[in-house]
C-alpha cells in the first residue's frame, strides 16, 4: 500500500507539472489560431498515456535507479573494496585504485544516454530532415560515447579533487576550435545534443553518482564536489558529435578520391619537370 500511495503521488505531481503545458498548447490552438482541437478523444487518451507513463517512470527513477546509483557509488569507493589486501586500512588511496568507479561511470553514462527518450526523438527527427544522411543510431552512439567519457572524466575529477572550472574551460575551448572546422550542418545539432542528454533518465543517475562519490571519497565536500557531473554530460556530447561528423566527412572524402582516382599513387607514372 505504501508503494501504491507513492506511485499515485508521483502521478498527481506529474499531473500538476503537465497541466500548464496542455493548457498553453490548447489555449493557443483555440484562442490564438482560432481552430478547434482535432480528434479531441485521441488527444485526451494520449494525455492520459503521457501522464501515466511519465508518472510511473519518475516513480521508478526516484525509488529504484536513483538509490541504486548512489549505493553502487558508495560500494565502489569503500576502502575494503579498493584495497582488500590491506583490509581497507590504508591511510591514502591513489586515484588509480578507483578504476572501477571510472568504468562504472562510463558504463552508466553510455547506457542511460542510449535509453534517453529526448535523444531518441531528436535523432529520429535529424534522420528524417537530413534524408538519411544522419543516422539515428550513429547520432545516439556518438552522443552516448561523449556522455560516458564526460561522466568518467567528471568522476576522476571528484576523486582527484581538481577544480571543475579548469575542465569546463578547457572543454569549451575544444568546442570553439571544433566549431570552426566541423561541417556547418552538424554544428547546431551537436549543440542541441548536449542539451537533450540532461533529461529524465540521465540526470537522476548522474546526480546520484556524483553525490555518492563526494560523500564516500575522503576529503570531498558533497556541495562543492558532488555536483558538476551534469555539466560534463552536457559538454562532452558536443565534442563527440562534431568529432563524429568530422571523421565521417574525412571518410567520405577518401571514398570520393578512391572513386575518382582508383590507381594507387605508387603506380602512377612520374611526370617530368
Amino acid at each position: 500500500m505504501e508503494m501504491l500511495s507513492l506511485a499515485v503521488g508521483s502521478i498527481l505531481a506529474t499531473l500538476r507539472d503537465v497541466l500548464p503545458i496542455a493548457a498553453i498548447v490548447i489555449g493557443f490552438q483555440v484562442v490564438g489560431l482560432r481552430q478547434p482541437v482535432r480528434n479531441p478523444r485521441r488527444v485526451v487518451v494520449g494525455f492520459v498515456y503521457v501522464l501515466l507513463g511519465l508518472g510511473l517512470f519518475l516513480f521508478g527513477l526516484e525509488n529504484a535507479l536513483f538509490p541504486l546509483g548512489r549505493v553502487m557509488a558508495e560500494q565502489f569507493t569503500h576502502p575494503e573494496f579498493l584495497v582488500p589486501e590491506a583490509g581497507g586500512q590504508r591511510a591514502a588511496i591513489s586515484w588509480t585504485e578507483y578504476y572501477w568507479v571510472y568504468i562504472f561511470a562510463f558504463a552508466i553514462g553510455f547506457s542511460t544516454t542510449i535509453a534517453e527518450p529526448s535523444l531518441i526523438a531528436v535523432a529520429i527527427k535529424a534522420e528524417e530532415v537530413s534524408a538519411g544522411a544522419i543516422s539515428t543510431w550513429g547520432l545516439r552512439v556518438a552522443v552516448a560515447v561523449g556522455v560516458a567519457a564526460g561522466i568518467a572524466l567528471g568522476a576522476y575529477r571528484i576523486v582527484a579533487g581538481h577544480p571543475i572550472h579548469y575542465y569546463i574551460i578547457a572543454g569549451y575551448v575544444v568546442v570553439v576550435i571544433q566549431t570552426a572546422f566541423a561541417p556547418r550542418q552538424i554544428v547546431p545539432l551537436a549543440y542541441d545534443s548536449g542539451g537533450v542528454t540532461t533529461s529524465t533518465v540521465t540526470v537522476p543517475l548522474v546526480a546520484a553518482l556524483g553525490l555518492g562519490l563526494a560523500e564516500s571519497v575522503p576529503g570531498r565536500n558533497p556541495l562543492i564536489d558532488g555536483f558538476g557531473l551534469i555539466a560534463f554530460a552536457s559538454l562532452f556530447p558536443i565534442i563527440s558529435v562534431m568529432a563524429y561528423a568530422q571523421l565521417a566527412e574525412r571518410r567520405q572524402r577518401r571514398i570520393k578520391q578512391s572513386v575518382n582516382d582508383p590507381q594507387p599513387a605508387a603506380e602512377r607514372p612520374r611526370q617530368g619537370v
